[in-house]
């Protein structure tokens, strides 16, 4: 990923809590039939720097991928921004955004009780606290049955490099400028990228 030094995720701590944030990602890999790419939940466990995820078995992506390097793309908010917006004609318009990119390992999964586990974690971290569905509660039956058309993985992350594209390489003025107008939209996109620069900005 193209990071001009002005836009660069610097702390690793940052990263994480972004991918935990944003944790919906697209996991992109060679095959025999060239790239492939598929949109997958993920749980980071941040002590061992690793990722846990699942494809559907029918998912012929995993087939060829255990052992092998994968590129792992977070996804942050993202917006227009106009330079109708500037003080000044003399400008062009762009785009804000914010993403981490991970590379990594991915290795297959066999352990029934690391498989378990990662299910579980999955389903608490996005389940309501007050949810009355609870993993432990369904048919043991019922979900060995479901976990046969799953393949589970880790990816062990190798390199990761994140980019906050939030309007640092102009002036504070301008940035506040950009900061107004992306709050008068009512798209939750634009509201967290104003939100973001006013963070940065601060």
């Amino acid at each position: 990923m193209y990071i001009p030094k002005y836009f660069q995720m610097k702390d690793e701590q940052e990263m994480f809590l972004f991918m935990e944030q944003h944790s919906f990602a697209t996991i992109v890999s060679h095959s025999s039939n060239g790239l492939v790419a598929s949109h997958l939940p993920l749980k980071l466990n941040r002590e061992n720097r690793v990722l846990y995820g699942h494809f559907a078995k029918a998912n012929s992506q995993w087939k060829e991928l255990d052992g092998q390097q994968v590129l792992v793309v977070f996804h942050g908010p993202q917006s227009y921004i106009s330079s109708s917006w500037y003080e000044t004609k003399d400008a062009v318009p762009t785009w804000n955004y914010t993403a981490v990119h991970i590379n990594g390992t991915l290795q297959l999964l066999q352990d029934e009780a690391l498989i378990d586990e990662c299910l579980r974690d999955l389903i608490k971290k996005y389940e309501a606290p007050d949810s009355t569905y609870k993993y432990e509660e369904v048919d043991g039956k019922y979900i060995a049955s479901l976990k046969k058309g799953i393949v589970a993985f880790k990816i062990d992350i190798e390199k990761m490099e994140g980019k906050a594209k939030l309007s640092q390489n102009h002036s504070g003025e301008r940035q506040q400028l950009v900061i107004e107008q992306l709050k008068n939209n009512d798209d939750a996109e634009s509201l967290a990228i104003a939100k973001l620069m006013k963070k940065n900005k601060d």
